[in-house]
């Protein structure tokens, strides 16, 4: 079997001190933290579509990345190629997960049915490839937003046979899904949306798209679907307002249809910053309600205002994100790299740097992260900060043993309240830094 990235060996842990550009400096998949091993933490997945799809294209220039593996592109033998590079790729980076669409494993037909073939024969080699070497299906989903007809959104679109057509992506993803062990169910409404309110009936459009997952959930059931659904919000791009805007309205929009009991939320880095929120911001918001699934693994540059897709960097962003999700016990999904090479990285051996970086970058926002909780600080101070609902009246709100004449009758009594206790944000964030330069 022909090997694609040759040149390059596995890739191995060998620490901090280590100059060697193939190599992990802080991701170490056996190392034990907070009692559980590093890669248990860090279920890391590969996205189909950006690492072996992408080569470079945006708006005003051609690829620079050639991503054809030696066929011709839009080919069966391409898509085949892209299998085997694929698991090599992972198999070189000790990375047991992946998650697709549907158009990004095979190439779309004209006819749907044609596209339903190609999709059986190459989960079936897929699937031979899982077997030879252990590696996982993460989620699956289906691309709604490239192809024409999806221009006004797939469960929000005007048109019914269009609408028909999603919901028939849906069920064959679904079926690939089943057959490949996904974990989970992506539904990224990259079209759910609109760009005037002139021509948009909104409560039509957000039932719409209800009833077309209320349908691939009874599906997903009827056909062995264990896991979770996931939304994954994002505020705008491609449409200018997205239904699925971020984590406190996806979440709204779940409870309102009765979604709640199957769907999760798949939280990514940049879209929370479009949002105007931050990373952590979208994790906790998911967390207390109960809805954190997954993650893409990525972040933004806050000096452009769309989607960049880069290779998280940050540590101090990564170490917010794996204080959030410890806290919340870990994911039902993994973290996938929904993240690409930057044009210029055009080369094989940039794909591998790249996600070094990311699974580096997390792995060191692990190791602080639960630095941070043992240290211990930042949750005896948030602790005290709320201790006056710990007894008295403030003890009687939180058990709801009291009543809007009680607590004005004592509000009467007492007089002006003290100014709250400092919030001390300051010496918050300094722990913060003592902790991750300590």
């Amino acid at each position: 079997m022909k090997e694609y990235f040759s040149d390059i060996q596995k890739i191995n842990y060998e620490g901090a001190e280590s100059k060697n550009p193939l190599s992990f400096k802080f991701y170490d998949p056996e190392r034990v933290i907070l009692g559980k091993k590093m890669k248990e933490h860090l279920p890391f997945a590969m996205a189909w579509w950006h690492n072996l799809c992408a080569g470079g294209t945006d708006m005003f220039g051609r690829d620079t990345a050639d991503k054809s593996f030696g066929c011709e592109k839009g080919s069966m033998a391409h898509a085949r190629a892209k299998v085997d590079a694929g698991f090599e790729f992972m198999q070189k980076l000790g990375i047991e997960y992946f998650c697709f669409h549907d158009v990004d494993i095979v190439p779309e037909a004209e006819d749907i049915n044609e596209t339903n073939r190609r999709l059986d024969e190459i989960s079936d080699y897929i699937l031979e490839k899982m077997e030879q070497t252990g590696i996982k299906c993460l989620w699956g989903t289906a691309n709604m937003f490239s192809n024409p007809r999806f221009m006004n959104g797939a469960g929000s679109t005007n048109s019914a046979d269009v609408y028909c057509f999603a919901a028939a992506q849906v069920k064959k993803a679904l079926d690939i899904t089943v057959k490949l062990g996904g974990r989970g169910y992506v539904f990224w409404g990259g079209r759910e949306g609109y760009e005037t309110l002139l021509n948009t009936d909104v409560k039509f459009e957000e039932e719409n798209i209800a009833r077309l997952m209320k349908m691939a959930v009874r599906y997903g059931r009827s056909v062995g679907f264990t896991g979770d659904f996931y939304i994954e919000p994002k505020p705008k791009e491609p449409m200018k307002h997205q239904y699925d805007f971020d984590a406190a309205t996806a979440i709204g929009f779940l409870r309102k249809y009765g979604l709640d009991k199957d769907f999760k939320l798949n939280i990514e880095a940049n879209h929370a910053t479009l949002a105007g929120h931050t990373f952590q911001h979208d994790l906790r918001i998911s967390a207390i309600n109960g809805m954190l699934g997954s993650v893409d693994a990525n972040q933004g540059d806050l000096l452009l205002g769309w989607d960049t897709d880069e290779f998280p960097y940050s540590v101090y962003e990564t170490t917010m994100c794996m204080y959030e999700i410890i806290k919340a016990g870990g994911l039902t999904g993994g973290l996938n790299f929904d993240a690409k090479n930057r044009r210029p990285s055009n080369t094989p051996e940039d794909m591998f740097h790249a996600f070094i970086l990311g699974m580096d970058t997390f792995a060191l926002g692990l190791i602080k992260a639960a630095r941070l909780i043992e240290d211990g600080r930042i949750d005896r101070f948030v602790k005290e900060r709320y201790s006056s609902f710990e007894s008295g009246i403030g003890r009687k709100i939180v058990n709801d043993e009291t009543s809007l004449e009680e607590l004005a009758t004592y509000a009467e009594n007492m007089g002006a309240p003290e100014i709250p206790s400092s919030g001390r944000q300051e010496y918050l964030e300094s722990v913060v830094n003592s902790v991750l330069f300590s």
